[in-house]
């Protein structure tokens, strides 16, 4: 069938070191603040952490990624995968984060890693920060709220570009760069807790990471020249609940708290609104001379995004429900179903928001997070192979897929899509394994039991299939029934 995407579209799948790898404390990696957050995302925002590491964190073994790479990177590439968004432990490089030498063992490891992708044809795509700060620079500087972190983290981005110069040319500074501001200890590694934290302060964490993406920007393109570096920004695609006015400012004004992030990203610059904004609540950033020049000189070459669900926002809500959803709450749009996290299912928000970004700044887009979580249950095939069923996921991932095709047809330039957990990994939000998006089925359980067999999914073949024809084999709205 007739497909719109073009030829070199990246087609890929996405996870973070973080919940994937495993080997915690192996050959001189040193803790990071997911470490000493056994409930994830969920529980800093509960106040459940601990001081060091704890057995019943399942990230501490994660997948075993680190052991299993060959055999996983082989799957990806059975699927045919173009490119893989991972992430680089900075841990594993940097063990406290402030040390003057990295660890060679930490850089091997990604080395033999990218080979192996190298290998199959694969571009890995990676995240440099994805919620890894080294415990060492949370216990010492109280992570980014200390503007000496942004010498350390170039110290780390000198290191991996001047390594990897030769095998990676797409990068991501930092995972989801807004979400400081609802989880500041995964997303910083702030330890002082929330509600303890200023406006002011946050605000001010934020400005010294986005100085530190900036010359990371300018390091990479010094030391890879052909190399494309993206901010990566939480998606998070909002609805006026109704059409009356208040509800529409109200949605436009929660709507900014993503947009200034990426407008400072691609367009150099602190937007207006939230300078006026500043004023008004008498937010005072302190920054260098050089900050504003380094802000403008030094802006992404692609903008990529998480887009998982929509939410509705309103000024007079009355008893209007709540969404589910790990980082941003609104309220239920009659619509739209749900998933088994409340999290509202909206392939047509996909198209919306790559059209809004793409006339926002009119730089090429990165989907880098997109899918379904779920409970998946093992079943035997009719040859007696173990496996899933997963139509459900099939299709919502065929439905945002025909968005993503749609959005193409507009004019809006995408150059890829990684889908999130291509291979089930420990969730972010929950620290479980219950939680599945993944193409490929890993026998691991809540209680950390299991044999961590890889079994691929009836998804697995269905995106074989979608990448080998280039979203030619994708069900068109005639085709398939409208979640």
């Amino acid at each position: 069938m007739q497909t719109h995407f073009p030829e070199n579209f990246l087609w890929g799948g996405a996870v973070a070191a973080n919940q994937c790898e495993g080997a915690y404390d192996a050959d001189g990696k040193g803790l990071s603040v997911q470490d000493i957050l056994p409930q994830g995302i969920r529980g800093e925002k509960q106040g459940v952490r601990t001081d060091t590491a704890t057995p019943d964190n399942l990230k501490l073994e994660g997948i075993d990624f680190y052991h299993r790479y060959k055999e996983d990177i082989r799957l990806f590439a059975e699927m045919g995968f173009k490119v893989f968004r991972t992430s680089i432990a900075w841990s594993r490089i940097f063990p406290n984060g402030d040390e003057e030498e990295p660890n060679e063992a930490g850089l091997a490891f990604y080395d033999r890693v990218f080979d192996e992708c190298l290998k199959y044809g694969i571009q890995p795509l990676v995240t440099m920060s994805h919620y890894e700060t080294p415990l060492g620079l949370a216990q010492k500087y109280d992570g980014w709220r200390d503007r000496r972190l942004i010498d350390f983290f170039l110290r780390y981005a000198r290191t991996i570009f001047t390594r990897y110069k030769d095998k990676v040319k797409y990068w991501l500074t930092f995972n989801e760069i807004n979400s400081l501001l609802h989880a500041p200890l995964t997303s910083g590694g702030i330890l002082t807790p929330r509600e303890q934290l200023t406006e002011e302060e946050l605000y001010q964490a934020m400005h010294h990471e986005l100085i530190a993406s900036a010359l990371a920007t300018k390091l990479a393109h010094e030391i890879i020249p052909d190399s494309k570096v993206g901010c990566m920004i939480l998606g998070i695609t909002i609805y006026p609940l109704t059409p009356h006015p208040d509800d529409i400012i109200k949605t436009m004004l929660h709507d900014r708290e993503t947009l200034v992030f990426a407008d400072i990203h691609a367009r150099g610059a602190y937007p207006s609104f939230i300078l006026n904004e500043f004023r008004e609540k008498k937010i005072h950033l302190h920054m260098e001379q050089d900050d504003e020049t380094i802000l403008a000189e030094n802006t992404c070459d692609f903008i990529s995004f998480s887009y998982y669900s929509s939410i509705c926002d309103s000024a007079h809500p009355g008893d209007a429900k709540k969404t589910g959803g790990n980082l941003s709450q609104g309220y239920v749009n009659p619509y739209l179903k749900a998933s088994q996290w409340g999290w509202q299912i909206d392939p047509k928000g996909l198209r919306y928001t790559l059209n809004r970004l793409y006339d926002r700044y009119q730089k090429p887009l990165f989907i880098v997070e997109n899918g379904l979580g779920a409970k998946d249950k093992l079943v035997f095939d009719e040859k007696g192979e173990k496996t899933v069923e997963d139509d459900y996921r099939i299709e919502y991932l065929n439905a945002h897929l025909v968005e993503v095709e749609n959005a193409i047809r507009d004019g809006v330039e995408i150059i890829g899509y990684t889908s999130w957990g291509c291979i089930d990994i420990v969730s972010a939000s929950t620290a479980q394994m219950s939680k599945r998006y993944g193409y490929i089925y890993v026998d691991r359980n809540d209680d950390g039991s299991g044999t961590f067999e890889r079994i691929r999914k009836k998804s697995f073949y269905w995106y074989k299939d979608v990448i080998q024809t280039n979203g030619g084999s994708l069900k068109r709205p005639e085709e398939y029934r409208i979640i």
